[in-house]
């Protein structure tokens, strides 16, 4: 598979509604752009992340995210092949808690 450049006008408009697009700097909000991804995108998204990241930086990732929704933290500890106890939205638990996950 070849590497294309990847932006971020690439990614559906929707993800990142909630800062400057033209201020996200690729390399440095990695964490931000994965969570997005992840918890908001679609397959689209999902293969631009994949394509720009590659799967094990996006676990590295993905594994930090203390407020990770579980279908994603698991989604990717599916393909990633380690073990969803090791994510950090696992092990933390958030103060105020979805009204849908009781």
């Amino acid at each position: 598979m070849s590497k294309i450049e990847v932006k971020i006008e690439d990614f559906s408009e929707h993800l990142f509604w909630d800062v400057d697009k033209t201020k996200l700097d690729i390399e440095k909000h990695q964490k931000y752009i994965v969570k997005y991804v992840l918890m908001y995108g679609f397959i689209k998204d999902w293969r631009l992340l994949l394509n720009l990241y590659g799967l094990e930086k996006i676990t590295e990732n993905a594994i930090q995210i203390r407020d990770l929704d579980k279908k994603s933290a698991l989604f990717i500890s599916i393909l990633s092949n380690i073990p969803f106890n090791k994510f950090k939205c696992y092990t933390t638990e958030l103060l105020n808690k979805e009204h849908w996950n009781l």
